[in-house]
């Protein structure tokens, strides 16, 4: 083996010319593969960053009745089918081992409508329970301006996107409840009309319904947001209490479940026609001037027993989604399976968040598949160069191995000569590739690298461009590196092994 290898290097430093050219092929096959593999991991990296842990979780749930699996970034899709069941999902959910969260949400869309009578806007608005969705979620989104809601406070948090997109529809402009305007915000055509700007610290919102009925609220704005990654995408989301989500679909709020009805009302309520008519006789109309009597202590005790929305139990009302975060380490296409059958006797079923984004989660996919169709092309390339470059050198060095062959060298040694030749370039010239390829990497993430394009911050994963390489990655450009040298040296070494004495010494 060792005079394999002094061969090898002697033939390699004899023919320089093509071994370079050969080395060069290896080098910057074994760069590309390298650095296409660190994109691809930074991509799924910032995407499990910015949607999985930031806006979705791994899993989306929804009524089983919904036929369209788009639930969050469908425009003119029908409404999201409510979910009235979710005290009955909740244990099921509790049950699964590989769940480490989740959040259920309300999500359709609403139309902003503009006061002063021009044109309204629209904006898909998602209703929360403000403490849990930071829970689930936490520091995915900044505050501009104002604040969050309150613990059981009713309101609004608009991010900077939705307002400049209100703002080019209606020429209204959005600012928190009990703030003055923050000029230093304003975009340039807001600035330039300054003078007559609309100034709101409230949106009325009229949503659509399942069943295409409409209901509108009056909401205050309480703050205004960033979200931290891909806010070019998220930012048509506009986040809203629970409660004033329920009210503005049109759906059963938690509130509602809460009101009581006095025993007269009942009595009434149950009556027959007839008793009913009789209630607008004369008899009934006359009554007895009786004066009442309360003390100050009774009023106060009745006020403050009023339901509170601090005493109602949210989760008793409709949702639309229930957005799911699994375990580290859990397969997620075996978790989805077993969720499906689970969630089977309470009408629910789940999707994987690529699904429920719609166009976006293809778009991730189909940018993936671009990549790694990239990275697999320049591995065809680098054996079709490889494996045609050898194929010369060895029908160049005819002669040699011909003599090699009279002297008593079988086709064997022949074989093993020339692989180790090409594992040799391929050690020196591709390891170095796969290195430079990793500091190259290292080099670009440091960079920080920012885009405001959609389809870009979707490449990259999030609103910075951060390739990363992992162990797994290195290993795997080390294998791909293998694999291509092994599989280039095949057809090369079928030549060298045809090559006989008599073709030493032929002449054309």
């Amino acid at each position: 083996m060792d005079l394999i290898f002094k061969i090898a290097w002697r033939n390699i430093m004899r023919h320089k010319g093509k071994s370079l050219v050969i080395g060069a092929i290896l080098f910057m096959g074994a760069f590309l593969m390298t650095a296409g593999n660190g994109v691809v991991s930074g991509m799924e990296q910032g995407l499990k960053t910015s949607v999985v842990k930031g806006f979705t979780g791994d899993i989306i749930i929804m009524a089983k009745k919904q036929k369209d699996d788009n639930v969050l970034m469908g425009m003119m899709a029908k409404a999201v089918e409510p979910i009235y069941n979710f005290k009955e999902i909740r244990p099921v959910l509790e049950g699964q081992p590989y769940i480490s969260g989740f959040l259920p949400a309300g999500k359709n869309m609403a139309i902003v409508l503009n006061e002063d009578g021009g044109t309204p806007g629209n904006a898909f608005v998602i209703g929360v329970d403000f403490d849990k969705y930071k829970e689930m979620f936490p520091d995915n989104f900044k505050v501009i301006e104002g604040n969050p809601p309150r613990p059981h406070e009713q309101g609004a948090m608009v991010p900077s996107g939705a307002r400049q997109q209100f703002y080019d529809f209606t020429s209204i402009w959005f600012i928190p409840e009990s703030t003055s305007l923050d000029t230093a915000n304003l975009t340039d055509d807001a600035r330039a009309n300054r003078n007559d700007l609309s100034i709101k610290q409230n949106a009325v919102l009229m949503g659509f319904n399942a069943d295409n009925s409409t209901n509108d609220i009056r909401l205050p704005v309480r703050g205004i947001m960033k979200y931290r990654s891909l806010n070019k995408i998220w930012g048509h989301f506009v986040l809203m209490d629970i409660e004033s989500y329920r009210n503005c679909l049109g759906y059963i709020a938690a509130s509602d479940k809460v009101d009581s009805i006095a025993p007269e009302k009942k009595e009434l309520l149950g009556m027959e026609d007839e008793n009913l008519d009789a209630l607008f006789s004369d008899a009934t109309i006359m009554v007895a001037n009786k004066k009442s009597s309360f003390n100050e202590a009774d009023l106060k005790h009745r006020k403050s027993a009023s339901p509170a929305l601090k005493t109602v139990d949210l989760e008793t009302g409709a949702y639309n989604l229930i957005f799911v975060k699994l375990k580290p380490g859990a397969d997620r296409a075996k978790a989805l399976v077993e969720l499906n059958k689970a969630l089977e006797p309470v009408n629910a079923r789940a999707v994987t968040w690529e699904k429920g984004l719609g166009p976006v989660g293809s778009m991730t996919i189909l940018i993936k598949t671009a990549l790694f169709v990239f990275v697999m092309i320049l591995f065809f390339v680098a054996i079709i160069i490889i494996v045609n470059t050898l194929s010369m050198a060895a029908l160049e060095r005819t002669s040699e191995i011909g003599m090699m062959r009279a002297v008593g060298a079988r086709k064997g040694f022949i074989s093993k000569m020339f692989f180790a030749e090409t594992a040799m370039l391929s050690f020196v010239f591709g390891g170095a590739g796969i290195l430079v390829g990793a500091v190259a990497v290292k080099i670009t993430s440091l960079f920080a690298i920012t885009s405001d394009n959609d389809m870009v911050q979707l490449l990259f994963g999030g609103d910075t461009f951060h390739p990363m390489l992992t162990g797994v990655d290195i290993f795997l450009s080390i294998f791909q590196l293998a694999l291509v040298t092994c599989i280039a040296v095949i057809y090369p070494l079928k030549v060298a092994r045809g090559i006989t004495p008599l073709d030493a010494i032929s002449r054309d």
